[in-house]
């Protein structure tokens, strides 16, 4: 059976951030696989309970019924469309994560008791992978450094194995990136390379794209923390600069590397740290609600004339 092949569109019809998407759903289709494409402005995504219809679940089922997911973006002030990120805070979280859905139905096939239930779907649990497109006008690489990063928040709970991504400049106006006929195949490589691995579990996927500093999310962006240590600020690794023959380098080995948000060991603390924090809070309720009724009274809100 083929493998199934999403791709998401968050840019404008007909955009190059489509264009690059169409070339690599179209190389993947040429490897035999299935695929599909989705516009994220065809989608309603609700601010609130109370606003109107919401297509999130509608996408979620479609992607997991997928093998593999390809978003592509345009970059906006060095991040990416907001309507994007909104789509990826109501894909993830512990609904989302393989290792509360996995240890949920541990538990309950146990008999254990859970300190806060949330609704699972056995469908996370199906092996996919991932790969990223980016695409920018301006040309200084500062003006794209936090796009791939947040792109791969859209799948760090479902722990899909990140098989490429690559960022592009220079499409300043619409479509202009077939002006660049090096994207275009760069993209249609891109989709040769999900396509090919489609399917694969998240430790046998083979890491196709630009190296970067983080040997787990392949990034480059890094957070230096107050102990002189550093973390990989896109997945959380823990590591240490190096100076070899005067050139920082950076190092992750050993334990640090379970740190990554993308590991199972640290989805699995995760997990239990939820738990443990729910039961802790439940026996402090009726002080959280007292201490919190002070504040509910408290109202200068200001709110729009509709």
């Amino acid at each position: 059976m083929a493998k199934r092949v999403l791709g998401l569109s968050a840019g404008n019809a007909g955009g190059s951030a489509e264009i690059l998407l169409k070339e690599a759903l179209r190389a993947a289709e040429a490897g035999g696989a299935e695929v599909h494409l989705v516009r994220i402005d065809d989608l309603n995504l609700s601010l609130g309970p109370n606003a109107g219809p919401d297509d999130a679940d509608w996408f979620w089922s479609q992607l997991l019924e997928s093998d593999a997911l390809i978003v592509s973006t345009p970059i906006y002030t060095r991040t990416i469309p907001g309507k994007l990120r909104l789509l990826g805070d109501k894909i993830s979280g512990p609904q989302a994560d393989v290792a509360f859905t996995a240890e949920i139905l541990r538990m309950r096939a146990a008999g254990e008791t859970l300190s806060v239930n949330f609704p699972i779907d056995e469908r996370v649990l199906r092996p996919r992978v991932a790969g990223f497109i980016a695409v920018g006008g301006s040309l200084p690489s500062y003006w794209k450094t936090l796009a791939l990063p947040l792109m791969q928040t859209l799948t760090a709970s479902m722990q899909a194995g990140i098989v490429d991504q690559v960022q592009f400049a220079g499409a300043g106006s619409p479509s202009s990136i077939v002006l660049d006929p090096s994207a275009l195949e760069r993209a249609a490589l891109l989709g040769h390379n999900v396509g090919e691995q489609a399917g694969r579990s998240y430790d046998d996927v083979e890491y196709r794209g630009a190296p970067g500093a983080c040997p787990v999310c392949h990034l480059d962006v890094i957070a230096l923390m107050p102990d002189g240590t550093i973390e990989c600020a896109s997945c959380g690794a823990a590591g240490s600069f190096t100076v070899i023959d005067g050139v920082v380098g950076t190092s992750f080995t050993g334990s640090g590397l379970d740190q990554s948000v993308n590991s199972y060991v640290e989805k699995l603390e995760h997990f239990h740290e939820v738990q443990e924090t729910a039961a802790r809070h439940a026996a402090l309720r009726p002080q959280i609600d007292a201490a919190a009724a002070e504040y509910a009274g408290w109202d200068r809100t200001l709110r729009p004339n509709r």
